[in-house]
């Protein structure tokens, strides 16, 4: 069971950063676009999909390091 964890975890890892480099060559390429209609449609699109890219790998380096239960209460008492 907690191989399967890890494999979804790495493989949430991997689509991240392969669609992170496809967001960055796609927000460069937009810059290329003559048409500022496309430009738009291009650079906003890049730019959500970086965002989700990076909420991908901000929540795998939250399953790597998961804080641990009496932490959380320590904080709360003081």
């Amino acid at each position: 069971m907690n191989v399967l964890i890890w494999i979804k975890n790495i493989t949430v890892l991997l689509l991240s950063l392969f669609f992170l480099v496809l967001g960055i060559n796609t927000l460069i390429g937009s810059y290329r676009i003559n048409n500022p209609m496309d430009f738009l449609i291009y650079f906003f699109s890049a730019s959500l999909m970086i965002l989700v890219c990076i909420v991908g790998i901000i929540y795998f380096f939250c399953r790597l390091f998961p804080k641990k239960q009496g932490e959380i209460n320590k904080d709360e008492t003081t």
